[in-house]
This record gives structure tokens, sequence and C-alpha cells, in this order.
């Protein structure tokens, strides 16, 4: 194996030198039963990180406007505060945030296509940890998912 062809397979990571190798992964969602493209679909990064930092700035500027009255240390807090309520509400009632909303996604459940609240809470905790949702699984859904059951899919 020449360098340069050594270099491309690390840069390009281990799932493409897998590929390359001959192992079928299949698209992101086929082991669960979802469609590869359209509604339904797994819903790519790109929008899941839009729809959270909407919800994000939205938390932010209710907790700045109504509960902190300006711009304090505790504003960061409450938002976050804000942000798990609006989560765990929004998507336990309509599996879906207004960030979500904005960029046509929604949660649902692997078992009944409903989210249910305790399951949203589980979810909503988890993503406040941050850690929990940069961690992947081949399918792309985040360990928070993983954990409630859940994947985010487009409208």
């Amino acid at each position: 194996m020449d360098k340069r062809r050594a270099i491309g397979s690390w840069l390009s990571g281990p799932r493409a030198a897998l590929e390359e190798a001959g192992a079928d992964f299949g698209y992101r969602g086929e082991r669960l039963g979802l469609p590869e493209t359209g509604p339904g679909s797994i819903a790519g990064p790109g929008r899941r990180l839009a729809a959270v930092a909407v919800d994000w700035g939205v938390s932010l500027l209710i907790a700045y406007g109504l509960i902190t009255d300006g711009y304090r240390q505790a504003t960061g807090n409450w938002a976050l505060l804000v942000f798990f309520v609006l989560s765990t509400l929004t998507v336990g009632t309509i599996g879906s945030t207004p960030g979500k909303r904005l960029f046509g996604l929604r949660v649902i459940s692997l078992d009944t296509g409903l989210v249910r609240p305790p399951r949203a809470l589980l979810r909503s905790a988890l993503l406040c940890l941050a850690v929990p949702a940069l961690i992947w699984d081949r399918d792309g859904r985040g360990l928070h998912d993983r954990l409630a059951r859940t994947v985010e899919v487009r409208m």
C-alpha cells in the first residue's frame, strides 16, 4: 500500500476504510426500519444542530427578558432551565420544539410513534447534560435518543 492511500484512509475515517474493504453499513436508519430519504427519514446533523441553536436562543431570550431582567451571571443557568422545560413540554406533547418545527423535524418513539412525557423528560435531561448528545451511533442518533428509545426524523 502506498503512503498516500494509507493517509487517505486515515483521514476519511474507519467507516470509509471498512466500506472500502467490503463492509456494507446500509443507510442511516435502515436498522430502525426508517426510509432512506424524505419524510420519516433520520434527520441530518446540520438541521438538528440548527434546531437546538434556535431553541437555545429562544430560551436565552426568555431568561434574559422575563426572569433575570437583563444579562447577569445567572442568565445562562435560567436559560438552561427554560430550555429543559421547553423541550420536555413540547416534545412530550406535540413531538417537536419550536426550533425543530422551524426546520421540519420531530421526535418519535421507536415503539409507539408518540413520545410520552416520561420519555421526553429523560431525553431532555440527557440533552441538557450535552455529553450524551455528542455521542452518536451509526444511525446518527445521540446517546440521549438511544436511552430514551426515540429518534429525530424529518417531517
